[in-house]
């Protein structure tokens, strides 16, 4: 039954953003009963219900249709392709940042880290990446931590690891997407990678954690920013995440610009 099926999806992601029912009573001012009733099948959620409790959990767009066919109702989320007519203005804006960005590195990925574009200033960080791992679809999390890509180069491997695995483990938990845990499963089993979070008693001295790349007998440092569009209404566009990286210090800023002629 399409009610009962919607309870378990509904229980699921409640247990997933770790409130009770009557938590979730009070954010969504839907009554316990209700939420109760809904849960257990006993009673079918009307749409406008099933769209508040998707707000109010903060399910991604691409579940919130998945929750409405359970409870018998349309999908009401669209995903349009990217290279498609009407996403021109999204793709315009993305171009625009990635060249505004340059001489520093930046790239789009898509909610499973999977490569959607990047500006020429990447391939500093990508130089020597085996070419199989640089061939699309290019995963951004293998390749910085596979042993035949960006983990060879980088100084502080044991740090950067730990913070990717830390965005993927609480990405996978946040979206519910399985493929998120098998990267993460994946990748915490390449040589040196760290499986625990970076905390203020492991790099007291730090603000942040910082990318520290070999390049020759120097070191570059860069500190990154991850970007969404947050108003999207679009699953294709929601799941689109920028990640920026900028100079840690002077001599990086220096290298990068000097390459350019600034």
């Amino acid at each position: 039954m399409a009610g009962e099926r919607f309870g378990e999806l509904l229980r699921d992601w409640r247990h997933r953003r770790r409130l009770s029912q009557m938590e979730l009573s009070l954010d969504s001012s839907i009554s316990t009963r209700h939420l109760s009733f809904v849960e257990t099948g006993r009673s079918r959620p009307s749409r406008e219900t099933v769209v508040r409790l998707a707000e109010t959990l903060e399910v991604p767009l691409r579940e919130r249709n998945t929750m409405l066919l359970a409870a018998g109702y349309a999908p009401i989320y669209a995903q349009r392709a990217l290279d498609s007519a009407e996403m021109e203005p999204v793709r315009t804006a993305i171009d625009r940042f990635l060249r505004a960005h340059e001489p520093y590195p930046a790239l789009v990925m898509d909610r499973r880290h999977d490569m959607v574009a990047a500006n020429d200033a990447l391939a500093g960080l990508t130089a020597g990446c085996a070419p199989e791992l640089l061939e699309p679809p290019v995963n951004v999390t293998r390749l910085a931590l596979h042993p035949e890509g960006m983990a060879p180069r980088i100084a502080n491997l044991e740090e950067w690891s730990a913070h990717l695995i830390g965005r993927l483990r609480r990405e996978a938990a946040l979206s519910g997407d399985g493929a998120l845990e098998e990267l993460r499963a994946e990748v915490e089993g390449y040589p040196g990678v760290c499986t625990e979070e970076v905390t203020a008693d492991r790099a007291p001295s730090e603000i942040l954690v910082a990318l520290r790349l070999r390049d020759g007998d120097q070191e570059l440092a860069f500190i990154s920013t991850v970007s969404t569009f947050g108003t999207a209404l679009d699953i294709t566009l929601a799941e689109l995440s920028i990640e920026a990286f900028y100079p840690a210090n002077a001599q990086t800023a220096m290298r990068l610009l000097g390459e350019v002629g600034v």
